[in-house]
């Protein structure tokens, strides 16, 4: 994994959620280009700006690393839906989904 893994990564993430870079970087509290410059692999963010990244796209930071979860935020509401249900419910989704591979 390189730096231009982090910038790819926010971009696909970004777009997943049909958010433009400006509005991202002004939600964010930085100017206009801030995520266009990260993205473009002029910049970095900072590990503050990091984790604030993640927590506006709904991924988990470790998430955000795992290449192989194409939509962390999709992933951490179905981890939420499933809490509340009972075991035997757990069981049956853990069937079907593991069917539908």
């Amino acid at each position: 994994m390189d730096t231009d893994f982090i910038s790819d990564r926010i971009a696909k993430l970004r777009n997943k959620k049909n958010i433009s870079a400006r509005d991202m970087s002004l939600s964010l509290g930085q100017s206009q280009s801030y995520i266009n410059n990260i993205e473009n692999k002029k910049a970095l963010p900072s590990m503050q700006m990091f984790l604030y990244i993640c927590e506006y796209l709904g991924v988990e930071p470790k998430d955000f690393f795992e290449e192989s979860i194409t939509d962390p935020s999709k992933l951490n509401e179905a981890v939420e839906a499933f809490k509340s249900l009972s075991p035997k419910q757990l069981d049956l989704l853990i069937a079907l989904a593991k069917e539908m591979k």
